[in-house]
């Protein structure tokens, strides 16, 4: 007897939780810093640290359901999926350009619960350089990262951030 209470109750249980979420989110206003930016040429080789400032300036939760990046080189950090009403949060991402050279332009999706829209676009684009005095193959570059000798480029504040790339109409 004591079995079949408990089961009834878990049973009861589980429909009331099912009931009371019902997984819909109410859409909610987004306002991304420069969602298109270029950065300043780097080092065939170096990783560039690319972070959006992501401000939500609705009244629910902003909820990012997918990012998905135009290229396996960009790396993000999966953590920050969730942001509360009036919160601001970085979006960072790691353009890696061991397999890159010249100019390359990349592009960031991200998938929620937008007032205006399903997906939302990050743009930038960089020209990856060989060094001038030699220019490394894709052996030595390997070898290189890993020994610990590839450089990397942080940009660990925003106002530092702000001078590794320019936005359209600021040069």
């Amino acid at each position: 007897m004591r079995k079949i209470n408990l089961l009834i109750i878990g049973l009861v249980g589980s429909l009331l939780g099912i009931v009371a979420c019902s997984g819909k989110v109410d859409p909610t206003t987004i306002e991304i810093e420069d969602p298109v930016r270029h950065y300043y040429p780097i080092l065939y080789g170096d990783e560039l640290r690319v972070t959006y400032q992501v401000k939500n300036t609705g009244k629910n939760p902003l909820v990012i359901s997918e990012i998905q990046t135009s290229c396996g080189c960009i790396a993000y950090d999966e953590s920050k999926r969730i942001i509360p009403p009036g919160a601001k949060e970085e979006l960072s991402f790691r353009y890696d350009s061991f397999k890159n050279l010249g100019y390359v332009k990349h592009q960031i999706r991200l998938y929620g619960n937008f007032d205006s829209q399903s997906m939302m676009l990050l743009e930038f684009d960089v020209n990856v350089v060989p060094p001038s005095d030699y220019t490394r193959d894709y052996e030595e570059v390997y070898q290189g990262r890993n020994h610990g000798k590839a450089k990397q480029i942080h940009s660990s504040d925003e106002a530092q951030s702000r001078n590794n790339y320019y936005v359209d109409g600021e040069y």
